[in-house]
Parts: C-alpha cells; sequence; structure tokens
C-alpha cells in the first residue's frame, strides 16, 4: 500500500491560495539538493583578510538578526565546498544553541562554516529557501529541537536528525514564495527599526560623553549655555551622593516571605533600559521587613558576578539582592543625575574588581569612588536632557518589541501549530 501523506492547514492563508489544497508534512531531506553536511574542525585564529572568515556558533545572533560584527578567521587550507553558497541554511547541532540557524547572505562575504554547524541546501524547484529559514524560527519547529535534541545527555542533533525533521509546506511554490516575502519584508522592518534604536543609543552615548568631564578633568566639553560661567565641577565621592546600601535575601526557606507585591531586584532584572518596573521575585511584608528598604528613585549597581556594572533606578520603593549596592540619594543630589553618572563610568568602575573568578567590588570600595559633580540645579538640566533621550529610547524600544510579538502571532497563524 502506498504511504498515506500526512496533510494539515494553517488557520490563515492568503485569499489567492484559500481554496488551494491543503498543506502536506514532508521529512526536511528529500526536500535538499544532497543530505545535510558537517562544517570543518580548526581553531579561530584572529581575523586577517588572507585567511577564510570562520562561523562558528557563537557568532550566530538567536533571534535570526543575523552574525557578529567582529570576524575571525580559520587558519586551514579550505575547498570551495567549504564556502556557504546563497540559498544555503546553517543549523547549530549541539549544546546550549542547539537549533539555532542562520541563513547565509552575499554582504557577509565569504564564509567557511565550522564543524559544530551543519549545512542544508534547499532544492529550489520543490522548497524555497527562505520559506524554509522562516520556519525555523516557529514555536512548532523548537518544540520538535527540544524533544529531539534531548534524546542524549548532552544536547544535540545529527545530520540525520535533521533530514528527518517534518517540515509542513503547501503544494504551490507561489504559496511559499507569498509567505516568505511577507515575512521577510517584516524582518526588512524590525531591521531598521533596530537600527534607528541603535542610532538612538549611540547618539545618547556620544552626548554623554560631551556632558560630563573626561577622567581627570572638572570640566565637561558641552554644557547648557546657563552654565557656561558656572564653577568647576566638584570630586565627590559616592558615598556622599546619599546612602549606600548593600541588598540582602531574606531566607528561602520562609515561604510567607515571598510572592507579595513589593519588588525583589536581582541582576536578571536590569536591563539596558533605565527604571526596573517588575521583577521575577517578589515580597510579602514580612520579607520586605527582613531586608535594607531601597526608596523609590535610587540607583541601583550590580557589584558582583558576571554583569558587574549594570545600572539601573527603581521606580518604586524595592529590595534587592546582596550582588546590588543601591545609591539612596540625598538632598543635594538628584537621583537621575547619580544614575547618569554611574552608567557613564559604570566600565571605569567595574575594573575595581580585578581579574577574579568571582567579580567583586564590596560596599567600602564603591563607596570611595569619585566622580567630578556640578550643583544640584546643573545636575537637574543634565538628567532632564538625557531622561527625554532615555523616553525616545523606551519608545523605541516597544515599538520593536510590538513589531517581534507582531511577526510571532501572525507566524502562529501562517503556519500550521500541529505538526507530528
Amino acid at each position: 500500500m502506498p504511504e498515506k501523506k500526512k496533510s494539515v492547514v494553517p488557520r490563515l492563508r492568503f485569499p489567492e491560495f484559500r481554496d488551494a489544497e491543503p498543506w502536506e508534512i514532508k521529512p526536511l531531506g528529500k526536500l535538499l539538493v544532497g543530505p545535510p553536511e558537517y562544517g570543518i574542525n580548526a581553531p579561530a585564529v584572529p581575523y586577517s583578510e588572507f585567511l577564510p572568515t570562520y562561523l562558528r556558533i557563537t557568532d550566530i545572533a538567536g533571534d535570526g538578526s543575523g552574525i557578529r560584527k567582529e570576524k575571525v578567521s580559520v587558519a586551514r587550507n579550505v575547498s570551495k565546498e567549504n564556502y556557504l553558497c546563497e540559498g544555503d541554511i546553517v543549523l547549530a547541532r549541539t549544546g546550549a544553541s542547539v537549533g539555532k540557524s542562520y541563513k547565509y547572505k552575499k554582504e557577509n562575504g565569504p564564509l567557511v562554516f565550522a564543524g559544530f554547524l551543519i549545512r542544508i541546501r534547499p532544492n529550489r524547484d520543490n522548497l524555497n529557501d527562505e520559506f524554509l529559514y522562516q520556519y525555523l524560527f516557529t514555536e512548532q519547529y523548537w518544540r520538535w529541537v527540544s524533544h529531539t535534541s534531548a534524546r542524549s545527555g548532552q544536547p544535540g542533533i545529527n545530520s540525520s536528525e535533521y533530514a528527518s525533521l517534518p517540515l509542513p509546506m503547501p503544494l504551490l511554490p507561489p504559496e511559499q514564495q507569498k509567505i516568505a516575502d511577507c515575512l521577510s519584508s517584516l524582518d526588512e522592518v524590525i531591521d531598521l527599526e533596530a537600527q534607528k534604536l541603535d542610532a538612538l543609543k549611540a547618539h545618547k552615548k556620544g552626548l554623554m560623553q560631551q556632558l560630563f568631564p573626561r577622567e581627570g578633568e572638572t570640566t565637561p566639553r558641552l554644557r547648557f549655555p546657563e552654565f557656561q560661567n558656572a564653577p568647576e565641577w566638584d570630586e565627590q565621592s559616592i558615598g556622599d551622593f546619599g546612602d549606600v546600601v548593600t541588598g540582602s535575601t531574606p531566607s528561602t526557606m520562609r515561604r510567607e516571605f515571598y510572592g507579595g507585591g513589593i519588588p525583589f531586584v536581582s541582576p536578571a532584572e536590569i536591563s539596558g533600559l533605565r527604571f526596573v518596573d517588575e521583577t521575577k521575585t517578589t515580597l510579602t511584608a514580612l520579607g520586605f521587613d527582613e531586608t535594607r528598604p531601597i526608596r523609590a528613585n535610587s540607583v541601583l549597581f550590580v557589584c558582583i558576578g558576571s554583569t558587574i556594572g549594570k545600572v539601573a533606578q527603581n521606580r518604586r520603593e524595592c529590595a534587592a539582592n546582596q550582588q546590588i549596592n543601591s545609591v539612596i540619594p540625598n538632598a543635594e543630589h538628584s537621583g537621575a543625575f547619580v544614575y547618569y553618572a554611574l552608567v557613564n563610568n559604570s566600565d571605569r568602575i567595574a575594573e575595581l574588581a580585578g581579574r577574579q573568578a568571582v567579580p567583586i567590588i564590596n560596599k567600602t570600595l564603591f563607596s570611595s569612588v569619585e566622580l567630578p559633580v556640578p550643583k544640584l540645579k546643573e545636575q537637574e538640566r543634565i538628567a532632564t536632557c538625557l531622561t527625554s533621550l532615555d523616553d525616545l529610547i523606551a519608545a523605541q524600544s516597544a515599538k520593536l518589541e510590538a513589531l517581534k510579538v507582531h511577526k510571532k502571532g501572525l507566524m502562529q497563524q501562517l503556519f500550521p501549530q500541529e505538526v507530528d
């Protein structure tokens, strides 16, 4: 008896295909030019224009936005077959990044792919490469990755397993093309909005370098007109800004301390945005009584661990864990200015931790760091300027996130949900 073909139908189809046949589910391997191929294993070396550029798992962005700008080379003779071609897709085959993908683009230049990557080359007569690439970001695909990679102790998917990937696809090539065009055009919009966000962040960074004195100086290169004739900035320690509070963690054995409405901040909650609004862990009033309270609009600085140097402000009263030193500003200092001053000097402060297995800046050392500071009125003027720019960055970040959510929702409609 001939094998019965599995068929599925997406919830959303373009008008011209609504009366078309259902989609079929086919193993990926039967839609490729040849079997999936492993890359070459060789040491990476500093980039050289005289050596081939090497693409490794760590060079690929997890969200499909492309690859890192920083290049490395491979010190080994390679043949033409080791280079990626237009339409090629590489997939990570091991480790925490298993399933991650990258579709080759000519603008990235000639690339040789590493041994922990597997190349697949769609047969364009029956499989649109962009259609396939978009499918590799669906929830259905990642469920398959999770199930398949968990078969052994070390997460991994080999070439034959990738060849067995069940791919839902429309029978008509124009429908594949339509879906690919729709989603790739949305990717272009997302990429443009991401570039705008990067430009705003770069502008803010450059402006801060002008508004704050350079190390060893007491006057900034750019000063607002009303402060052109004001005195030089004073050198003050972070301890002069207000109370410095090291966080603490209530006993995790006491369930009554947790699950209330009071934010409990850890380094994971401190991102690139200025304010911490929500936290994964919250405290009850009983738990909060066991901590050192941090007043609203204080400044939180990560002083321990791999993310040392991250800075944020809290919109409302909160507590923090022991990896965070918080500055509760006094009447002579603007909380917003203190935030921007610490952001501007975060790298320099982080270097004080030195090279240790667990980097740490204790409260005494953190409090003793000296920074140039103007009078309160000029602090507030600088903070107002940078706050308005941060508002633009926050709005752009929200716009970008909304586009990503929109795409995710659209993909759930354009691709069938149940794929066995």
